[in-house]
């Protein structure tokens, strides 16, 4: 008993000792201050609850305008807010956003258990703030806080949802978050969004449709069928009506007749930008929330030239409706400053509202196959590891390439021909496929993969996926990244991100976010990127394909680089090109992948919007309008790229690539026969050094005049003297014979072993 009554008075004066101040003077107007503080803040917050049903909210627009403050897209919120009875909407309307969002709505009490226990592990453990929200608490975050993401704004949110839960009913909540949550653009509750993307009333939307509908609140940018990624919105609408048959809201033959029904979307007014201004949008959601960018009436100023826009969307929409013999459904094309990596101009489709080809997908962003377009990155790295110079021979031949449990591989050219030996410059100007193989072979996949993941082809990745059909255009690629592995050509080298976004400002003028453009990394020597752009604006290296007067050659631009490609299933063709002004990329196609006829090809389809759009875009900047881009000092004052100090010239013969003999004298006599030359282009260093020498013994099929195989019988083979070129891989061409028919086999894994890239 002593031992108990001890602890007792231990434990009564320990009490006193902490609660003691509180009953001095001090104390007790302290504790008068912190209720009268608590009674303040619960009034506040009672006010704001009982505030709710009047729905007085008034949130700004935010604009996206051009480089020179041209207004492109608006993003915003009219009084739209038709409050709507929950007792006038069909039951499936209520029901697919309840099994979507809180399928336990009406069991719990304003907060989920479950969701704030994962909410806490992830605050605790992964030092994050997840959220987890009921209806109730979504309609407190969304209609009662701020946005920010702080533990005294998620435990107020807490108690607000239990206070909401007090003073209003399961379907008053319910009526008042489908009045208030966002949908999208200018819908603000459920009404509004009805008539936002189906032009009915709430109560009159179908099942399909209700699906939709209650699938955006979770992110309107991301889902809505008006975003850049229109197809998720199909994907957001079947995990609603699923969710629904869990549920037991509807059967599951109710959800596939759903799920099958053809949706019919509002049009919304034309918009000059469009596409852009809606990836923009949504690079915004990401980095400032979505309800500040649909009503905190940001001003963002982008990198797009409203004039260059409107021009390459006119260009786009009137060559696709030309091409529409040749079964051709849409185009794209973007435009980009290189030495920034400013984005001037974006279409993404021929029509926005375009239902044929579902004008809303946004093919600047969508994966293609880029046909020979990625050629000159196979060239580049050949060129920067030294086992190639433009003057170096690839014979282009008959030949067939042997993988280990791969069929044969036996690449053809796109006019059916083969051209015997051919330099780098011209198999890569007339785009010749056969030698483009050949330079990949000897590259090896293990280095050109991630070559390309450095010039920018992010979607590149995995040799092991890819076989040498990969030059030709056997992966998949974004334009956008196209745009930046181009612009590293013609940015001597540098590589520079794209850039759509200049500055973001509140309302009030107060910046949020300004972009500081810093010159990019260099991922190539500018000798490597100066030989790759010569070779694409030389009009004679490639007039062998392509003709001397073609869509390839801009009008009073004679320094513009150009590649094409074009699928050998003509599912996709592009136009690439430009110089360090601006870099123009343009495509045609179907979305659906349904090949076009054989009348596109790299001389037409994408090359005359190429031709037109690149030609406005330089005139334009040459003339120094476009603001932020500098002036130029006289119109087309550089004709060509300007050489850098590590390229020096030379003169090579024209067939072999070799160095011309030296030049006779009284002690060396002048050989037997000499060769007709050019003018090339090395990098410092590799110019050749041996002098052309083709003369040598070699077999013959006596019965086909051609070099003998491996397959010719032993009684036709013949030593005879002829004049033989051998390429980089080691193929012979005799350049006095009959020409090959047979293919000639090459297995990559024997080729010399790749030394490692430079840095």
């Amino acid at each position: 008993m002593v031992r108990a009554t001890s602890s007792k008075t231990a434990k009564q004066t320990t009490l006193r000792r902490i609660f003691s101040p509180l009953r001095t003077s001090a104390g007790k107007t302290l504790l008068i201050i912190a209720g009268v503080g608590l009674a303040f803040l619960v009034a506040h917050d009672l006010f704001l609850i009982l505030r709710l049903s009047s729905y007085n909210q008034y949130p700004l627009s935010t604009l996206i305008l051009d480089r020179s403050g041209k207004l492109i897209y608006e993003i915003f919120t009219e009084e739209r807010r038709t409050p709507i009875v929950l007792a006038d909407l069909p039951p499936y309307v209520t029901q697919a956003t309840i099994a979507i969002e809180d399928k336990d709505f009406y069991h719990h009490f304003g907060v989920s258990v479950r969701g704030i226990a994962r909410a806490l592990y992830s605050t605790v453990f992964k030092q994050q703030l997840q959220g987890g929200s009921t209806i109730t608490q979504q309609l407190v975050k969304t209609a009662l806080l701020s946005p920010e993401r702080t533990l005294t704004r998620k435990a107020r949110e807490l108690y607000l949802a239990l206070a909401l839960e007090t003073f209003y009913s399961k379907n008053k909540i319910l009526e008042l978050y489908l009045n208030q949550v966002p949908y999208g653009g200018t819908a603000w509750g459920i009404e509004a969004a009805a008539q936002t993307y189906f032009g009915k009333h709430a109560r009159d939307v179908s099942l399909a449709e209700a699906a939709v509908l209650a699938g955006l609140p979770a992110a309107p940018t991301r889902f809505s069928p008006f975003g850049a990624n229109p197809q998720l919105t199909k994907e957001r609408q079947h995990a609603v009506l699923r969710r629904m048959v869990e549920d037991g809201y509807i059967t599951q033959q109710e959800a596939d007749q759903a799920a099958s029904e053809q949706l019919t979307f509002r049009k919304p007014e034309g918009v000059a930008g469009i596409h852009f201004a809606l990836w923009v949008k949504e690079q915004l959601v990401e980095e400032f929330g979505e309800r500040l960018v649909e009503q905190g009436g940001l001003r963002v100023t982008t990198t797009l030239d409203l004039d260059i826009q409107k021009r390459a969307e006119e260009v786009v929409k009137e060559e696709v409706n030309r091409l529409a013999k040749q079964k051709v459904g849409n185009g794209a094309a973007l435009v980009m400053h290189p030495k920034t990596g400013e984005i001037l101009a974006m279409v993404g489709s021929k029509d926005y509202n375009a239902t044929d080809e579902d004008g809303k997908v946004n093919v600047t962003l969508a994966l293609r196959q880029p046909g020979s377009a990625i050629k000159p990155l196979n060239y580049a790295l050949g060129l920067l590891t030294q086992r190639v110079t433009p003057g170096t021979v690839l014979n282009d031949i008959p030949s067939c390439f042997t993988v280990s449990g791969q069929p044969l591989y036996c690449p053809v050219n796109y006019d059916g021909n083969f051209h015997g030996p051919v330099q780098v410059r011209f198999a890569l100007g007339n785009s010749y496929n056969v030698p483009a193989v050949k330079m990949l072979a000897f590259n090896g996949l293990s280095e050109f993969v991630p070559f390309a993941q450095k010039m920018g082809l992010t979607t590149i990745a995995d040799p092991s996926r890819y076989g040498l059909s990969l030059t030709l255009g056997g992966g998949e690629v974004k334009m956008t990244d196209m745009a930046v592995a181009f612009g590293v050509f013609a940015n001597g080298g540098i590589k520079q991100n794209l850039v759509p976004i200049l500055e973001v400002k509140d309302w009030q003028g107060k910046t949020l976010k300004k972009t500081e453009i810093k010159e990019g990394d260099r991922v190539l020597p500018m000798g490597v990127a100066f030989l790759i752009q010569h070779i694409l604006l030389d009009n004679n290296a490639r007039s062998a394909a392509f003709g001397s007067s073609s869509y390839l050659v801009v009008s009073g631009h004679q320094e513009v680089s150009v590649k094409t490609g074009t699928t050998n299933d003509r599912r996709d063709n592009w136009t690439v090109g430009g110089n360090s002004d601006a870099l123009t990329l343009s495509w045609v196609g179907n979305n659906n992948n349904t090949p076009m006829s054989g009348a596109v090809s790299g001389v037409s389809g994408a090359s005359p919007i190429w031709n037109r759009i690149i030609k406005f875009a330089l005139d334009k900047i040459e003339d120094g309008e476009i603001p932020g881009l500098g002036e130029s000092s006289e119109k087309h004052a550089h004709l060509w790229p300007r050489q850098p100090d590590d390229v020096v010239g030379a003169t090579i013969c024209t067939i072999s690539g070799s160095a011309p003999s030296a030049t006779p004298s009284a002690t060396q006599p002048a050989p037997e026969s000499g060769c007709p030359t050019r003018f090339e282009y090395f990098l410092e260093g590799t110019t050749p050094k041996d002098t052309e020498a083709l003369r040598r013994q070699i077999a013959i099929d006596k019965t086909t005049g051609q070099l003998a195989t491996e397959k010719t019988p032993p009684e036709n083979i013949e030593l005879q003297e002829h004049s033989v070129l051998f390429d980089i891989l080691g193929t012979p061409f005799c350049l006095d014979c009959a020409f090959p028919t047979e293919a000639i086999l090459i297995n990559p894994a024997t080729l010399p072993k790749p030394t490692a890239v430079p840095e």
